[in-house]
């Protein structure tokens, strides 16, 4: 059956990220365009690694859950999908933000881009709590891991190619080595070989433009 080990991974990542967004984007000085737009690209990933997050469980494991699961599962699952429901409007409340903000780096638009962040955080925090309690539970029980695998590849379809290297690293940054270990395992042999190398490259790289330093405040511990 499904091992839901790189769930919690790629939650860990979204968690610390987006905690760190808010007083990212307060930091950038009014009219430096240069720093928003380091900042921008940097959100326009978080947000677009959040859309294709979500998007494959609702194509893919809501329905599988309530086609197998007891009654008692329905609740769940629709109340996951109406906190998704929110999170994508908040979601796109950001991508709107940031997208002013990039034109000219105003104060303004930087202040409401942070205000959208911050209604974003404890939304994302306390759904992935709660997914993390009651529904990996249940994708372990009902879903097979062929079928967990296919989630996974269809939230990478939304990530450029690219960019994954970088998405990759900032789930290894806390990422449990076995868990990083076991998501590769089904990747194919170059991803196997490079991406343990190219991963954490490019998110200290990332992070060293984006945060000033290689290794950002961690979520964990």
């Amino acid at each position: 059956m499904a091992d839901v080990r790189d769930m919690y991974a790629a939650h860990i990542a979204l968690r610390r990220e987006f905690g760190l967004a808010p007083a990212l984007v307060r930091g950038v000085t009014a009219g430096d365009t240069r720093r928003c737009a380091s900042v921008s690209d940097h959100l326009d990933l978080l947000s677009a690694m959040l859309h294709a997050h979500h998007g494959g469980e609702d194509a893919l494991l809501w329905p599988k859950l309530l086609e197998r699961g007891n009654e008692e599962i329905a609740p769940v699952v629709h109340l996951m999908e109406s906190q998704h429901e929110l999170l994508d409007r908040t979601n796109d409340e950001v991508r709107a933000g940031v997208a002013a903000w990039r034109r000219n780096a105003g104060a303004q638009e930087r202040e409401a881009l942070a205000s959208a962040l911050d209604r974003l955080g404890p939304v994302l925090v306390e759904h992935m709590a709660m997914e993390e309690e009651h529904i990996l539970p249940l994708a372990e029980k009902y879903v097979t891991a062929s079928e967990w695998q296919e989630l996974g590849k269809h939230s990478m379809t939304e990530i450029p190619r690219k960019r994954l290297p970088l998405a990759f690293g900032m789930a290894m940054y806390e990422g449990d080595p076995e868990v990083i270990k076991a998501i590769l395992a089904e990747a194919p042999l170059v991803a196997r070989l490079l991406m343990p190398i190219m991963g954490p490259r490019a998110y200290a790289s990332h992070a060293k433009r984006v945060y000033g330093t290689a290794t950002p405040a961690r979520s964990l511990g």
